[in-house]
């Protein structure tokens, strides 16, 4: 696969009245490797700040009649997350305490030299990487780190294939059934790829409506619709120069995918009750459990945005098909959830081991996780024994091995086992009537008939 060329250290826009000043800061900052656009009118600048993604703004205080000053709040509306460095030819605290509290990120006095010039730049790029990396950390680790190494060839062969594509820039579709690790499988993508450094976002669609779901992506422009007392960016925008991971995009609404579409073709979107186009430079990772084929028969899902979304495409196989990897995936949860908890268990039984292996783990990894954390809880000692297990919503010594397909069983009793295994391996109730195939109210019913 041929190299893809270095991605450019960071965007800067500077808007300044005096045209060789700013050749000298373009000159300067592109000769350190950033991209740099110039403006030497407020406005122009101000236009350009809210259609294209920048990292940094370098803004004049005075730029003949405008005030760069006055244009701060403004500059801080239309790109919250860019950094504004504030240049004068006055040094005073005043000016700079006042910059600062309207939202300026530095002051810098001119003239300075390249080297003042290149270092104000760098910190403030160093200070988003900082702040990305902290969203990152704050949403913590979905699995242990050896999810993504496995002893499984279906499951090598996959993670060594997302180590590949996660070099370029094309999109991915994450395919499997829930719990498998799609979602720690899109952040390894990112980590992977040369947009580590900048936001990877994540879009939950099933979570919201159409028209929240709209706004969350694209934001939304104060005073839009009732509630709007402020303008939002939307994830889109925070995923400028990083990856934007649309989680179950089988459930993105019909009405709302033809704006999707025109973003993963374009790079261009507007926010809600805002004419004006913006750009963003995002790597789109998709996940879903459901089967897109079969929604694009039944016109739920348009063809052409599967097209886009599904340029290279990985099936994460379910943990029943790699349980080789049970072992060192249970004693990381282990380790994770004793050293959170201040517990102490710190190795599982052989009987308990064997009791997981003989599990069909239909809620997979997620379910394995929950087992888990609920048996470091429950147990007082250092080893966790089967009966600490819950397999199947149930201590293990206490309830039956869930029947298999052709097991000498009753249809009911097959379908209440799997109605109530895809029930304990479901975040939501509606989550497992989408997995079910029926709806809220039948899967009440069968929950009341079968005693759930």
């Amino acid at each position: 696969m041929p190299d893809t060329p270095a991605a450019p250290k960071g965007r800067i826009l500077a808007i300044d009245d005096d045209p060789t000043l700013l050749e000298n800061f373009r000159l300067c900052l592109e000769g350190a490797g950033y991209r740099v656009s110039t403006s030497t009118r407020l406005q122009e600048g101000l236009a350009l700040a809210a259609t294209q993604p920048f990292h940094v703004c370098l803004l004049d205080r005075n730029l003949g009649a405008d005030s760069g000053m006055d244009a701060l709040p403004r500059l801080r509306e239309l790109a919250p997350r860019m950094r504004v460095i504030m240049v004068t030819a006055h040094s005073q605290v005043d000016d700079a305490m006042r910059a600062i509290s309207d939202g300026a990120a530095d002051y810098l006095v001119k003239p300075c030299s390249p080297a003042q010039l290149r270092v104000a730049v760098a910190r403030q790029l160093d200070t988003l990487d900082l702040l990305n990396r902290i969203d990152r950390l704050q949403q913590g680790p979905a699995t242990p780190g050896n999810a993504l190494s496995s002893k499984s060839p279906a499951m090598a062969q996959v993670l060594a294939m997302a180590r590949q594509v996660a070099r370029t820039d094309a999109n991915v579709l994450l395919l499997g059934e829930s719990g498998t690790g799609k979602g720690v499988l899109a952040n390894a993508i990112h980590d992977w790829s040369d947009r580590a450094s900048a936001a990877m976002s994540t879009v939950n669609c099933p979570s919201l409506s159409a028209e929240l779901l709209e706004s969350e992506l694209f934001g939304h422009a104060k005073g839009s619709f009732t509630g709007a007392t402020q303008s939002t960016q939307g994830r889109v925008s925070l995923a400028d120069g990083g990856t934007l991971f649309l989680d179950e995009v089988g459930d993105f609404p019909l009405a709302l995918q033809p704006k999707l579409l025109r973003f993963v073709q374009d790079k261009q979107y507007e926010r809600i009750g805002d004419p004006t186009t913006r750009h963003a430079d995002v790597r789109l990772v998709s996940a879903t459990n459901r089967d897109l084929d079969a929604m694009v028969r039944d016109n739920t899902f348009r063809l052409d945005l599967l097209y886009r979304l599904n340029v290279i495409s990985l099936v994460l196989p379910p943990l029943r098909d790699r349980r080789e990897d049970l072992p060192e995936l249970a004693q990381g949860f282990l380790r994770r959830y004793a050293g959170a908890y201040h517990l102490p268990a710190a190795r599982i039984s052989p009987a308990a081991m064997a009791a997981m292996q003989a599990y069909a783990w239909p809620g997979n990894v997620r379910e394995l996780q929950n087992v888990i954390e609920r048996a470091v809880i429950l147990c007082n000692g250092e080893e966790i024994g089967p009966q600490h297990l819950s397999l199947g919503h149930g201590p293990a010594d206490a309830s039956p091995q869930a029947p298999a397909v052709g097991a000498p069983v009753t249809l009911e009793a097959l379908e209440r086992s799997h109605i109530e295994a895809v029930i304990a391996a479901s975040e939501t109730l509606d989550a497992a009537a989408r997995t079910l195939g029926i709806d809220g109210s039948t899967l009440y019913r069968k929950r009341k008939a079968y005693g759930l």
